[in-house]
């Protein structure tokens, strides 16, 4: 903090300057919501540690239960009444490990430990182009995280009503589709009952589109794509017995082809439909405003 004097020939007294220094000190924080954020870092971090011993599998349930408990400090500040700038702040560090640092860092890892066997004999023709581009798209998608946590910082208000949508895809939603092929990926690899043509196929899928789907995540994170806040819009309140209905068939769903393609098939889902719903609206407003009437060459008619 600048302290400027009123009078150029006066100095600030010591304790006067001290006095005002401390008026702007943190006193007092909820502890609940915090440690539970803290939670959501040090998960985060648990994530980047397994990772980088090859537990990728581990390291995408670490990020999962980041999920769980960014969740949850919001929720439980907000039910204790103890929302603080704070806890805003804090809550964007740790999403910012969790969900920027560890998922980047994990793509990173698996790509670059299967690279050899991903790029195969081309390595002799594009050499080590395509070993830039896995880490570009990974930096790509880590500079978008931070991006889009700023600006939600910046945009946010304390306002519950506010928060029935966002503007770009959640931090937490790239997160979870980085980190849920990379869990599918691991349980395909691990399974013996899955040493078939259709799960080789699905394996060697995986590893080509975990690049572009790394950095179609990151400038998703950056649009101006709208996304609702499910647990705001569809499951807190009374809701249509529709609803019901659905969550039914999401339930349906894990138990038919398992939780990772389930975590798959959800996240993937989610991010596709923000995308749709964007088309179908502007398609919409282009339809109903009509095309552009043509411009005139006519000095008369363009007075």
């Amino acid at each position: 903090m600048t302290m400027r004097p009123t009078d150029d020939n006066k100095v600030i007294p010591q304790h006067r300057f001290t006095r005002r220094m401390q008026r702007g000190r943190l006193k007092t924080i909820a502890i609940l919501p915090s440690l539970i954020t803290l939670i959501n870092g040090v998960a985060g971090f648990s994530s980047i540690g397994l990772a980088a011993r090859g537990s990728y599998a581990m390291a995408g349930y670490a990020i999962f239960i980041a999920m769980i408990a960014d969740m949850l400090d919001g929720r439980v500040a907000r039910m204790s009444h103890s929302t603080s700038s704070f806890g805003g702040q804090l809550d964007s560090l740790s999403d910012m490990l969790s969900f920027g640092a560890a998922p980047a860092f994990l793509s990173l890892n698996l790509m670059m430990h299967y690279h050899g066997s991903l790029i195969g004999d081309a390595k002799l023709l594009f050499g080590d182009l395509f070993e830039r581009f896995i880490w570009l798209t990974c930096v790509v998608y880590l500079c978008c995280c931070a991006i889009r946590l700023a600006r939600f910082n910046v945009e946010n208000t304390e306002d519950e009503t506010a928060h029935m949508s966002f503007i770009g895809l959640p931090s937490p939603a790239a997160a979870g589709i980085l980190a849920s092929l990379v869990v599918l990926f691991k349980h395909v690899l691990h399974d013996a009952a899955a040493d078939t043509t259709l799960f080789t196929v699905v394996r060697w899928t995986i590893l080509y589109i975990l690049p572009f789907v790394t950095l179609g995540a990151g400038v998703l994170m950056v649009s101006r794509v709208r996304y609702p806040h499910v647990v705001n819009q569809y499951l807190r309140g009374r809701k249509p017995i529709t609803y019901l209905a659905w969550t039914g068939v999401t339930v349906g769903i894990i138990y038919l082809f398992g939780l990772q393609p389930a975590l798959v098939i959800s996240f993937g889902a989610f991010a596709i439909s923000g995308l749709v719903r964007w088309g179908w609206l502007y398609m919409t407003r282009k339809r109903l405003l009509g095309p552009k009437p043509p411009k005139s060459d006519h000095p008369a008619e363009q007075s």
